[in-house]
């Protein structure tokens, strides 16, 4: 599942409209490979290149990862009792897995 937020994210990253990574997300997660969307289905990504699709691919996995692992720092948290609005504010908007960790840290 993808978000939103993630969409508009690599589109901003690559400079391509969100209908762009929308379609090329779709791909990836049906089982097709970059060489082959670049190669096959470049009138559904409407032009996006190898190189683009690779990038896309990349950043993909990682706000997947980093999104993951923020839900499960919030969930720790939240058991123990420390979770504060301030603190979970900060934890929704780390835009990397270090920062992420270091407020996770105790």
């Amino acid at each position: 599942m993808i978000t939103q937020s993630i969409v508009s994210q690599i589109a901003a990253e690559l400079k391509v409209r969100p209908a762009q990574v929308q379609a090329a997300v779709e791909l990836l997660d049906g089982g097709a490979t970059v060489p082959f969307i670049a190669r096959y289905r470049k009138e559904a990504t409407d032009g996006l290149d190898d190189i683009q699709l690779r990038e896309l691919d990349v950043r993909l996995i990682y706000l997947r990862e980093l999104a993951d692992r923020r839900e499960a720092v919030l969930k720790s948290i939240a058991e123990q009792g420390k979770l504060t609005p301030e603190l979970e504010a900060a934890i929704r908007s780390a835009p990397t897995k270090q920062e992420l960790e270091d407020l996770y840290l105790p």
